[in-house]
């Protein structure tokens, strides 16, 4: 049997030599992790490489994405579907092995990483799904959810603000089953860290309720392996372990040096480190009895197998959780939700109800709150101004589960660790700030859509409608830089109804995230037939029509500027003008429908056209054309009520009538 040190080589060689013939890449951590690197996946790691979505399989988070070739080597050595082609061809054309990690392309990559510090907010948001969804389905003599979180980080992760929001949130919920392994190398790209980063780490940890193992010498194996069966011990907190290593380990001449962080070694010391490590083989080439000492497909069998069996003795004495968890896992919506979430929609429509959008927001989540117990929502500390804690809504704390995160004010790590409960599987996540606060969330929207996940974003207090707060609470620009973002949903109703139907969207929606737009002020209900009503799910509708012929000017609405659009098209139509009002709640919903139907909304015909929208205008051109207008607001705003903002800023019916008349 090969010795760990030999094992851990296997992992230097592969990435040194793929990252080498890439001409590009970061060979400094995965040298300088490998021997963690194995102890943790031969040792601890519970994953089947047959089934690399084994429901109860361990999280494996490589947080310093940069090392990727290190995740990619312990994929293809014990096992996964990663031929050695895959790992010759790294950071190549439609590779499944490339640059930074990337969820969706290589099996066995639980999320994509890269920006750093976002990793480890992930594996705090699959360590909460983890330990809620236990809660949730396991019973007496019956334990089916019961799995690790470990991540890897390095000093980059440790400096962005991102890792001490999560991984305060993660000690003061006591995530027990999550393990971080910090490469603590002393080397980031610039050189040396300790010329801007001396943090006391283990004290941070401590003081954050971690539990925290020091000075753990990472090219000790023995020690490794001490320090993580100690950490699996402790079960009310999660662990850090400090492991001191060297960057870039087995190269004599560029180790422990910012040279080997970023860029290939060079043939020369390639040839130096083999040397060094008593590694003779030549590129590419694993011996048969290192591969056996990898292998993991025979223990992940026997470990998923033994699992199957536990899940039939769960199925015959729960057959309802179990079909349930099936159902969660599978990410499929309940049987009868169609149906149920129809009807409410309806019973909205027939309400008639003038309300604020995140109040008709919250409306829905007690709408559909019952019917989805896969609903995991929380705020970064304004639940009372999202709105959106429901009846059945139940705060998680440390010993106690629900359904309610309270993220207190920490925005990106809120919108990254729901990131996670989207990728664990068995949650719809639903997160919550006022809309000019997702720029503290930014990227890990962007990650969101990146991914595919479906995580749905409630952004209130939408425009300047917010009022007293003024410019620095009042977003202009938030909706448009949102819709740039490719695979996001957005969404911003001018409605109770359209409210509804946005969120049954979002919840529908498995193929990326959604944006909720809602307003703070309360927005008239809009009369529909029940044409209209199937169409608002199209992302844009016409609302008010001219009696079947073609109008001489469309008003484009959204929003709570909808209201001002209706009532310009009734004056003008007093006036004897003929318009169309069309109300488009989202604009990437409406791109995607057949261009049929999209002229039928907007024909080629009618070049007499304004948009209305209480933002950035120049998203709205694409709609209106070099003959049209767009009435908006490019500038940012100020401070005093709501009533006496629109005005000033040119959001009056009297405006907009003006501005159709011009454009005719």
């Amino acid at each position: 049997m090969p010795s760990r040190r030999e094992l851990a080589n296997a992992i230097r060689a592969l990435s040194m030599d793929a990252i080498q013939k890439a001409k590009s890449g970061h060979p400094g951590a995965p040298m300088g992790m490998a021997d963690i690197a194995e102890v943790l996946w031969n040792d601890f790691l519970s994953h089947n490489p047959a089934n690399p979505k084994w429901a109860n399989r361990d999280r494996f988070v490589l947080s310093n994405g940069h090392g990727s070739m290190l995740l990619y080597s312990l994929l293809h050595l014990t096992g996964y579907d990663l031929p050695i082609e895959e790992i010759k061809n790294f950071r190549q054309l439609h590779a499944k092995t490339p640059g930074h990690p990337e969820y969706g392309y290589a099996p066995g990559i639980e999320t994509t990483t890269g920006p750093l510090g976002q990793g480890i907010a992930n594996a705090v948001g699959m360590a909460i799904s983890e330990r809620t969804l236990a809660g949730q389905f396991n019973r007496p003599g019956h334990t089916v959810i019961d799995h690790h979180t470990y991540v890897f980080l390095g000093d980059g992760c440790m400096m962005e603000g991102i890792s001490h929001e999560a991984c305060s949130l993660a000690g003061t919920l006591g995530l027990g089953k999550l393990t971080a392994l910090y490469d603590d190398n002393g080397i980031s790209i610039d050189g040396e860290v300790e010329g801007w980063f001396t943090d006391n780490t283990p004290m941070r940890f401590r003081a954050y309720g971690w539990h925290v193992i020091e000075d753990v010498d990472g090219h000790d194996g023995e020690a490794v392996k001490k320090a993580l069966g100690e950490a699996k011990a402790v079960t009310d907190k999660p662990s850090l372990i400090c492991c001191k290593t060297v960057i870039g380990w087995g190269s004599p001449n560029k180790q422990g040096k910012e040279d080997c962080h970023g860029a290939p070694l060079g043939d020369a010391e390639i040839a130096l480190v083999r040397e060094t490590i008593g590694w003779p083989h030549p590129a590419f080439e694993v011996p048969a009895e290192i591969y056996g000492g990898w292998n993991a497909k025979d223990k992940g069998a026997a470990r998923e197998a033994e699992w199957n069996s536990r899940f039939t003795a769960y199925k015959a004495a729960h057959p309802e959780l179990a079909a349930e968890l099936d159902r969660r896992l599978s990410g499929k919506l309940p049987a009868d939700w169609q149906a149920k979430a129809g009807a409410y929609i309806d019973s909205v429509n027939a309400k008639g109800e003038k309300v604020a959008t995140r109040k008709a927001s919250q409306n829905c989540l007690n709408g559909y709150g019952p019917l989805l117990p896969e609903f995991l929502g929380g705020s970064a500390d304004l639940a009372g101004s999202n709105l959106t804690i429901w009846s059945g809504s139940k705060g998680i704390q440390k010993d106690v589960g629900g359904n309610y995160i309270y993220y207190g004010v920490r925005e990106f790590g809120m919108a990254a660790i729901a990131n996670g409960i989207a990728l664990h599987g068995g949650f719809i996540p639903y997160t919550a700030t006022f809309l000019i606060f997702s720029e503290y969330a930014r990227n890990a929207l962007r990650m969101a859509a990146l991914m595919k996940q479906r995580s749905i974003y409630v952004f209130t207090h939408d425009s300047i409608g917010l009022g007293e707060d003024g410019p620095t609470h009042q977003p202009v620009e938030q909706a448009a830089t949102l819709r740039m973002i490719p695979n996001m949903g957005v969404w911003r109703p001018c409605d109770a109804v359209e409210t509804a139907i946005a969120w049954k969207v979002a919840i529908e929606r498995g193929t990326g995230p959604t944006c909720l737009l809602l307003s703070r002020q309360n927005l008239p209900h809009q009369p529909r037939s029940a044409e209209q009503l199937a169409d608002i799910a199209k992302g844009g509708y016409v609302l008010l029509d001219c009696g079947g012929s073609t109008p001489d000017a469309i008003l484009i609405g959204t929003g709570s500027e909808v209201e001002l659009a209706v009532a310009a098209a009734k004056e003008l139509t007093a006036k004897g003008k003929k318009i169309r009002v069309v109300s488009m709640p989202s604009t990437d919903c409406f791109e995607s429908q057949s261009k049929e139907y999209r002229q039928s909304v907007l024909p080629d015909s009618v070049e007499a056209r304004v948009a209305i929208e209480a933002g950035v205008t120049g998203g709205w051109y694409r709609y209106v054309g070099t003959k049209g207008k767009v009435i908006g607001i490019d500038r940012f705003g100020e401070s005093a009520p709501a009533e006496q903002l629109f005005p000033y800023f040119g959001f009056t019916t009297e405006h907009v009538v003006q501005a159709v008349e011009e454009v005719l």
